[in-house]
């Protein structure tokens, strides 16, 4: 009898013993974890990467480091993909290689001295999945690599808009909304600049944890509850994937604001402004990122805010080869229900493969992506503008903020800068209204200059560039103008001082280089027509023009034109 209740003791304190590690467990864990992660150090936004969700979330953790997004970016050794290419319309031969544990780019026109050289890879952006681009730093200014690798067809090639370029384009800027939509905790570009970054150019490889929940420090030292992105408004839970798949034909960032300021809650809208081009302000030419093409679908305008991407897209997690065609059939089962898929093409399980059929890409050669109209007829081409139509731009989403003359006045401007002439009159008219509701917003200013130049208003220009440079003195693309309009009226000290400036901070706009080299040799100050010249090289080695020059500087006696 004594051991039967000595027994049930014993059995009682063991269930007991149980229940309270169940009940400690989790507490246990985030101790440990946060013991763990004590020498990580967040940054100013209290941002610690991805691998201090590790210690708590070790399955999460581990399916993410397989998906697209957690292998966006890294280090260029880390995945170098070696290759070469021959690129006909230019007579280059490009070669990627590793050598003494770097990775090179070398480049060289056969028969031609004068353009051969090599760039030092640092990083990589693209998973791999589509394409991979190369990065290189030269003076502290990041640059796109001018080849990159085409993952679908596996080929490399031409940056995309240079597959028919006849010279070298090493001087294509990383841009800060590349790098924000690829990296985690990236560096901000230098004042002034577009380009010009602290090394090393992001915190984390890939996109982290947080940038969809949130900074992690207090969450880790305090126990503050995550962001869950499920439970924000409609507009905030879209904006997070917005925020890198939603493109727009002209984006335009709001006074004072940036896309890589962008937090996880926020709207989007208070950023950056998208606008597509239409033809009757409803419909969009063509789809040009996943955004834009659902908003097209009758899924989503008959679900409206139910469906979002986590509908049929699971963040945490990409199913792999064998999973795909049951993973996304029952994402669609879900809506359409058991019954349908029994009735319509049981035997052909790939719903993808009819109503979401993989298209080539009309803006990246090589590459194709997943047509997100969900079309029933999948046959039906992508938009494409009528050549009688008159386009109009509209904000998308169209419900995302109140409409503004500043922000589509400046996307028209963007138009008419492009080559769209069309464009030249609602430009006008929307910076004419915007500038009295914003008297004081440089980048109005400048764009208004520009008209007025273009229409040889130059006194005009030079005023409105002026109060822009008063107001931003880092405008650049004001700075530029203004110097021509002063070289023109005969004040070369001023035009000097406005390109010099300007060229300093963006030294691969080869055009303000250039300029200043023919100012020099106007006024036969050779040494400094020189300097020039050879800092132009650096950023366009390629550019016929400079070299031309560059060998007319480097005789004896220096000059500027053939004897």
């Amino acid at each position: 009898m004594q051991k039967n209740r000595i027994r049930q003791r014993l059995v009682a304190e063991r269930k007991l013993i149980l229940a309270l590690l169940v009940l400690l467990l989790p507490a246990l864990v985030r101790k440990a974890a946060t013991s763990q992660n004590n020498s990580v150090v967040a940054d100013s936004k209290g941002y610690l990467g991805m691998e201090a969700c590790s210690g708590c979330h070790s399955k999460i953790y581990a399916s993410y480091q397989e998906t697209a997004m957690a292998r966006a970016s890294g280090r260029a050794t880390q995945e170098l993909i070696p290759g070469e290419l021959d690129h006909a319309p230019s007579g280059v031969h490009y070669r990627v290689y590793a050598e003494k544990g770097a990775a090179w780019l070398n480049y060289e026109r056969p028969g031609d001295p004068s353009v051969r050289g090599t760039r030092e890879l640092l990083y990589f952006i693209g998973s791999g999945s589509r394409g991979r681009t190369y990065l290189f730093s030269d003076d502290g200014f990041v640059f796109e690599s001018p080849i990159n690798w085409y993952a679908q067809k596996r080929v490399w090639d031409m940056a995309p808009a240079y597959q028919s370029a006849r010279h070298i384009p090493m001087n294509l800027p990383a841009a800060a909304s590349c790098l924000s939509c690829h990296t985690s905790n990236m560096q901000t570009p230098a004042i002034g600049t577009e380009n010009k970054y602290g090394l090393p150019l992001f915190a984390h490889s890939g996109i982290t944890c947080e940038r969809c929940h949130g900074p992690g420090a207090a969450h880790i030292r305090l126990n503050t509850p995550m962001l869950n992105p499920s439970k924000l408004p409609a507009s905030r839970r879209q904006a997070i994937c917005m925020q890198c798949h939603l493109e727009g034909n002209i984006a335009i960032e709001r006074p004072g604001k940036h896309l890589y300021d962008f937090q996880p809650g926020d709207e989007l809208s208070k950023y950056v402004s998208y606008f597509e081009l239409t033809d009757d302000g409803r419909q969009g030419f063509g789809a040009f990122s996943q955004f834009e093409a659902l908003a097209q679908s009758v899924c989503k305008r008959k679900s409206g805010d139910a469906m979002t991407c986590t509908s049929c897209h699971d963040p945490h997690s990409s199913p792999n080869s064998e999973e795909k065609v049951s993973f996304y059939r029952s994402k669609c089962l879900a809506c359409h229900g058991d019954k349908f898929g029994v009735k319509h093409h049981a035997d052909v399980p790939n719903c993808a493969q009819c109503h979401m059929p993989a298209i080539n890409s009309a803006r990246i050669a090589h590459t194709q992506a997943t047509d997100h109209r969900i079309l029933r007829l999948p046959s039906v081409p992508l938009q494409s503008p009528a050549p009688t139509s008159t386009p109009l731009l509209v904000r998308f989403p169209p419900d995302s903020a109140k409409e503004d003359s500043r922000d589509l006045g400046l996307a028209w401007t963007s138009l008419a800068e492009s080559g769209m002439e069309s464009a030249i009159p609602q430009a006008e008219e929307l910076l004419q209204k915007a500038i009295q509701e914003n008297p004081d917003d440089s980048a109005l200013l400048s764009a208004i200059g520009y008209f007025e130049q273009k229409r040889q208003r130059f006194r005009d220009a030079r005023s409105h560039y002026q109060r822009a440079l008063e107001l931003d003195p880092y405008d650049n693309d004001a700075a530029t103008n203004l110097g021509v309009i002063e070289a023109q009226d005969g004040h070369a000290e001023r035009a000097v001082s406005l390109w010099e400036r300007a060229f300093e901070r963006a030294p691969a706009k080869s055009a303000i280089g250039m300029n200043l080299v023919r100012v020099f040799c106007t006024l036969g100050q050779y040494d400094k027509a020189h300097a020039h010249i050879v800092r132009v090289l650096e950023f366009n080695p390629d550019l016929p023009a400079a070299n031309t020059l560059a060998r007319y500087l480097s005789a004896d006696p220096p000059r500027c034109a053939p004897p």
